[in-house]
């Protein structure tokens, strides 16, 4: 089949860093233009809004909307609208219900709506999520930590409301979390830790336990430094699973699996692939479970004020 033309809103740090060198890469995707506030990408037109790409470049299919949160949803609604299929970066969106509108919109126009989760795509995920298919799942410990003035660098947004805060990296690990589980999770109550000068959470501890009863212990932070922690501990009753580095490594019972070559393809390569097939299929893929949790954390969640942060 020839490429699909494809628009990208939105032209930040994680276009330049994820986004642009999966296109670059993959054969299923023709980078036509994008829509930025931003520098451009060079030898592509760029344009001031999602309205004006769409009425400068007709044969555009698809779009792929990688501006933060807070506004995506006009931009989707906007692309769906005028007939193009849809890829959201994570999260998708800034509530729940806006994205189960554009889920609506997409079913109604016929058109594909992809809610990406980037994580799910790490080479141990798919491996974790057979293995303990079958196991009882004992507990469940999940520290996820990591430094934002070097992975958010100067990006004012993610304090703002909407913004998410430490559960932007935070919903990576659910979206792993409730892929690789044989069953549902509950929220059971949440603490956030707010700096004084911000309207984001900069840590989180979140108390949860499976429909069966097994206890799930999260941390997650904003303010660690040194080496970076990406880690979900599953005890089972089979013995104990590990996802390491963001779920790119996988250890059971200490020893290490080796992961075939499927997961080596990276993270948004993959993402674009799977955006491909379902417009090819006719489908959509919205799972929201991640975003719900996240949403409950903030809805449950104690506040607790600490030191104020500046980037």
């Amino acid at each position: 089949m020839e490429p699909v033309r494809i628009g990208l809103v939105g032209v930040g740090k994680i276009a330049r860093d994820q986004h642009l060198p999966a296109l670059r890469k993959g054969d299923d995707f023709e980078l036509v233009a994008v829509a930025t506030h931003h520098d451009g990408v060079e030898g592509l037109p760029a344009y001031p809004s999602i309205e004006a790409l769409l009425e400068a470049e007709p044969t555009i299919s698809a779009v792929s909307v990688c501006t933060p949160p807070v506004g995506r949803h006009s931009i989707a609604r906007a692309a769906l609208e005028q007939g193009r299929h849809v890829m959201l970066e994570k999260p998708p969106g800034a509530t729940v219900a806006e994205v189960e509108h554009l889920s609506a919109l997409a079913a109604a126009q016929g058109l594909t709506l992809f809610c990406t989760w980037h994580s799910r795509e790490a080479a141990g995920v798919e491996p974790a999520r057979a293995w303990l298919r079958d196991r009882i799942i004992r507990s469940i410990r999940v520290v996820w930590k990591e430094d934002v003035r070097r992975w958010h660098p100067g990006q004012q947004w993610i304090w703002e409301p909407g913004g998410l805060g430490v559960f932007d990296p935070g919903i990576n690990a659910l979206s792993i979390l409730t892929r690789i589980l044989p069953e549902a999770l509950v929220l059971d109550r949440a603490t956030l830790a707010f700096p004084s000068n911000r309207a984001a959470p900069i840590a989180a501890e979140l108390t949860m336990h499976s429909v069966s009863g097994a206890p799930v212990s999260i941390e997650f932070d904003f303010r660690q430094t040194g080496e970076q922690s990406w880690d979900i501990l599953v005890e089972t009753d089979a013995g104990t699973l590990a996802l390491h580095e963001g779920g790119s490594r996988l250890v059971i019972d200490g020893a290490a699996r080796v992961l075939g070559q499927e997961g080596l393809a990276g993270e948004y390569p993959r993402l674009y692939s799977r955006f491909a097939d379902l417009i090819r299929r006719g489908g959509s893929d919205v799972d929201l479970e991640p975003f719900r949790h996240v949403a409950d954390a903030f809805m449950l969640g104690r506040r607790e004020i600490v030191e104020p942060f500046e980037d």
